[in-house]
């Protein structure tokens, strides 16, 4: 019992800080106040301030996911690792932009989805995880969730912005968001990298499935999910390229496509983990 609330600790803690930074930037970014300071860039000690958590939550998902018995995992690890890259990934864009005004968003969903491994601790091992293949398609399936992760909520939040630009109800807090433009071209290119590891985890998965999980590939609905989510990405993207799509157009088929990508893994371990109580 000790053992266990020792290794759920480092979850905990993480989603606390993250829930105290993301009303942190809230408080500083976005709540009207004459306090509030839109043009600030983010700080030394706030980017500190993550760094920190981040090495938290990645201690705690090591020590979780990796046993004497081999590698576990859940859908409740799932989500808390692709938030953990997302919140990484924002990290590392904020050397380059501003992204200050973005964490008030993603910092709360952080600390949402890190509790989770808490609430649900049922984990499976996961068979021939000792295999170097399978760490690599391990490795480029959870960075292209991350990034279509976070390419979902970039496109929420560039629908609710646009939205109120539209309607001249810009709110003194969206100013302290990037440009549009800058969001829009952020978006397209975490889109590409996830649809070129998309297609790396799904081509690995199809051609090499019985040497990455033991068996021949098996056409199931998570399977079909996945080619679904890879179609959609991949038509998002030539129609950006061939017929310049964006705004709205190209906001609803990145949600559609992350919705099915989210149901090819995550949904089915729900349903199983949770809903079903297998393991």
């Amino acid at each position: 019992m000790v053992d266990i609330v020792i290794q759920l600790l480092p979850h905990i803690l993480a989603a606390l800080l993250y829930g105290a930074l993301g009303f942190h930037f809230w408080n500083t970014r976005w709540r009207t106040s004459e306090t509030q300071c839109v043009a600030c860039p983010m700080e030394k000690w706030e980017r500190g301030a993550i760094a920190a958590t981040l090495i938290i939550h990645a201690s705690g998902l090591y020590v979780a996911l990796f046993s004497a018995e081999g590698m576990r995992f859940s859908f409740s690890f799932a989500l808390s690792l692709m938030m953990w890259l997302a919140v990484l990934i924002y990290w590392l864009e904020s050397f380059m932009s501003r992204m200050e005004g973005m964490q008030p968003m993603v910092l709360p969903l952080a600390a949402l989805c890190t509790v989770l491994p808490v609430l649900f601790p049922h984990v499976h091992l996961v068979a021939h995880a000792s295999a170097t293949g399978f760490k690599l398609h391990f490795l480029a399936a959870m960075l292209a969730y991350s990034l279509l992760t976070l390419s979902a909520l970039h496109a929420i939040f560039m629908g609710f912005t646009e939205t109120a630009l539209h309607k001249r109800s810009l709110k003194l807090r969206l100013n302290s968001l990037p440009p549009l433009l800058t969001m829009e071209s952020l978006l397209f290119r975490m889109l590409l990298v996830g649809f070129i590891l998309l297609t790396l985890t799904v081509g690995s998965g199809v051609f090499f499935s019985e040497a990455l999980f033991g068996k021949p590939l098996t056409v199931d609905h998570k399977t079909l999910f996945a080619f679904a989510s890879w179609g959609i990405f991949a038509t998002l993207l030539i129609g950006r390229h061939a017929w310049g799509w964006r705004g709205k157009r190209a906001l609803r088929w990145t949600l559609a496509g992350f919705a099915l990508l989210i149901m090819a893994y995550v949904g089915s371990r729900f349903v199983g983990e949770v809903i079903l109580g297998r393991l």
